[in-house]
């Protein structure tokens, strides 16, 4: 069974309704080295937001994540409120004006003119008990979570194969510079005695001092603890992609401790065949890192 790598790009949507709300909930997620919350809702949704903030914090470890939530009403939400009292005070100073007016004057009120009198209707907007409304709210967001959580999961699948098959690659060149490595006394000692040769013409060598010298040389560009350490860190490296917890950040330090020991063995390498390879593993490395950046 292939662990579960989540890449930290994707995108989610969940819709939830009752008799009275619509819901939708969208979802996107990008690169980020920690956890970054953007909820952006409607204003009748502010009291909801921690909640909301604790249900999007605990699925995800890492990235930015932009949550827009949508809300549409069923119904109208104005309200028409009736100042009765007002109405009659407006029709009785009719009346009463239309009593010193001149005789013949027609004194009935029309309704259309009592209401359009200043108060006597209001429009007020009811305000919506979102409280209620929670768990439309929360069914729409988990659902866009989960289909958030499921494309993550499929990007961290290809993730797992490529970052898989770059270790392949790293661990096949750090055994090659192995490979290589042997010999290298022997190949330093050649190399010295020949320039020496050159330089010294017929007067000679002096074995012994010879020897000496190679020896440093060799202890110089001697490797090995490097390789050891590299093949422990390569061994790290996938175990920590074996594992079902968010791993970006640990991969993100082995690469650094990786990298760290092939420039070391870069900086010792006194021989073509070697810096040949360790050209090969920065390459690799370098593909490595841009891939662990996109995971959990």
């Amino acid at each position: 069974m292939i662990p579960m790598l989540r890449s930290m790009t994707g995108f989610g949507r969940g819709e939830a309704a009752s008799a009275d709300v619509t819901v939708v909930v969208e979802l996107r997620s990008v690169n980020n080295r920690f956890r970054d919350l953007q909820l952006r809702t409607p204003r009748e949704y502010m009291p909801l937001e921690p909640r909301i903030n604790n249900l999007l914090k605990e699925p995800f470890a890492r990235g930015r994540i932009d949550a827009f939530v949508r809300r549409s009403a069923s119904g109208s939400k104005s309200r028409v409120a009736v100042d009765a009292e007002l109405a009659k005070a407006y029709v009785t100073a009719a009346h009463a004006v239309s009593e010193v007016l001149p005789e013949g004057s027609d004194g009935a009120v029309p309704l259309t003119w009592v209401v359009s009198q200043p108060g006597v209707l209001e429009v007020t907007e009811v305000e919506a008990d979102v409280m209620t409304e929670w768990d439309v709210v929360e069914t729409a967001l988990t659902a866009a979570v989960e289909d958030l959580v499921r494309m993550r999961e499929v990007e961290g699948q290809a993730l797992y194969a490529d970052l898989l098959s770059h270790l392949g690659e790293l661990r096949t060149a750090v055994a090659e510079v192995e490979a290589v490595a042997v010999g290298l006394n022997e190949r330093l000692r050649q190399r010295l005695e020949a320039r020496l040769t050159r330089l010294l013409g017929d007067r000679g060598l002096d074995k012994h001092r010879l020897h000496q010298e190679a020896a440093v040389l060799a202890d110089k560009a001697d490797v090995s603890e490097e390789i050891a350490r590299l093949r422990s860190h390569c061994d790290q490296f996938a175990d920590a992609l074996d594992d079902d917890e968010p791993v970006g950040r640990r991969l993100d330090f082995i690469l650094q401790e990786m990298n760290r020991e092939v420039n070391t063995i870069g900086s010792k390498s006194v021989d073509h065949p070697i810096s040949h390879r360790v050209v090969t593993m920065k390459s690799v490395l370098e593909r490595m890192r841009e891939q662990a950046a996109n995971v959990e």
